[in-house]
């Protein structure tokens, strides 16, 4: 696999854009930021996001990323291992950006990668 996905605000985003890197809430409060693989996205994002919209897919090249990646159980799935990114994401490591918006029943569907 070489890249993982994050969702995020699209205001938060721009605010990365201005700041020369990209840095979740929870890297402050937990030390790192959540990220998923293609395969754990839609989860995430039906149970976490259902309904919100303004929502962003950052796509991230763990290639290009700088900070380390630790691969650790998730805490209500703690079989399955997530990607957590622990420092903030630098910009060239973001090779797309996807608008992620819900559908008319609040659930969302991976646009094509």
């Amino acid at each position: 696999m070489s890249y993982i996905l994050h969702i995020t605000s699209r205001t938060s985003w721009l605010a990365a854009q201005n700041s020369g890197s990209y840095a979740a809430d929870t890297l402050a409060s937990e030390g790192f930021i959540h990220c998923s693989t293609r395969e754990q996205v839609l989860r995430v994002a039906n149970a976490l996001f259902a309904g919100q919209r303004g929502l962003v897919l950052l796509v991230v090249d763990l290639r290009r990323l700088r900070p380390e990646v630790r691969w650790e159980p998730g805490a209500d799935r703690p079989d399955e291992l997530f990607p957590h990114v622990y420092g903030p994401i630098n910009l060239e490591a973001v090779v797309e950006v996807m608008d992620f918006e819900p559908g008319p029943d609040g659930l969302f569907v991976l646009p094509t990668l």
